[in-house]
């Protein structure tokens, strides 16, 4: 493997994982606003 492979795929692999951390932490920030806003109001 040379370094412009290296270079390439690392950039990616890391704009997946932050893709996945964004998705992720909405999910959650989702969940606790239902938790505290929607479901005491039932």
């Amino acid at each position: 493997m040379t370094g412009k492979d290296m270079e390439e795929k690392f950039p990616r692999a890391l704009w997946v994982r932050l893709f996945v951390y964004v998705v992720v932490g909405h999910l959650f920030a989702a969940f606790i606003y239902f938790l505290f806003e929607v479901a005491p109001k039932k």
